[in-house]
């Protein structure tokens, strides 16, 4: 069974985008277990691109925090279908990543042949069908790391480099209080801060 220990540390990935921009802020917050924050950093990456698995990747290569066990991402598909190769990323950078999503779906091809056509539809069907694929988890709203007590949260995740028990452990361990993991709900926070602080820096140097 894993043992995550107070002090473990996952790294959080969430994006923030504002609507009529070509690019989107991508934030990675470095978050223990008994959630102190311990680091962030932050990329660029293009709406309805193809270039958000490499942002990421710069990402944990600034923090080189070979400490961060866990790599917990919000999504695969952020800033308009710029779809995140989470195996990829999980070769990359030697340890499990584990993408969350809040909400039941049918899935994204149907978006992606709505919106794209030609040799971009194709690479992003493509990337999209070799996503591992989704699970569902329930998760007590008032003590997740336990287990029991309140109502449930449904939480679904696609994981690599890790088995789904374990995966499960991971989630609920980083998940105190329902709804989203500490880590990408503390990433979410830092990139719309991030983003807002540059579009006000941009507005008022142009």
């Amino acid at each position: 069974m894993t043992d995550i220990k107070p002090g473990t540390r996952a790294l959080g990935i969430a994006e923030s985008t504002a609507k009529g921009t070509g690019e989107c802020t991508i934030c990675g917050a470095v978050v223990r277990r008994d959630r102190v924050t311990d680091g962030f950093a932050f990329a660029t990456a293009t709406v309805g691109g193809i270039d958000a698995t490499s942002a990421i990747q710069t990402v944990i290569n600034d923090l080189c925090r070979p400490d961060v066990q866990y790599i917990l991402i919000s999504g695969v598909a952020p800033a308009w279908f710029n779809l995140i190769d989470i195996s990829s990323l999980a070769h990359t950078a030697e340890r499990p990543v584990i993408a969350v999503s809040y909400e039941q779906s049918a899935g994204l091809e149907s978006a992606l042949r709505e919106h794209f056509a030609g040799d971009a539809l194709e690479q992003r069907l493509t990337q999209y069908q070799e996503l591992p694929d989704r699970e569902q988890l329930m998760i007590a709203a008032d003590d997740s790391a336990d287990g029991d007590n309140g109502d449930d949260n449904t939480l679904f995740f696609r994981s690599a480099r890790v088995d789904t028990t374990t995966t499960e452990t991971i989630i609920r361990a980083y998940t105190p209080v329902g709804g989203r993991p500490e880590p990408v709900r503390v990433a979410r926070l830092a990139a719309r801060g991030a983003r807002q602080w540059d579009q006000r820096v941009g507005t008022t140097n142009g």
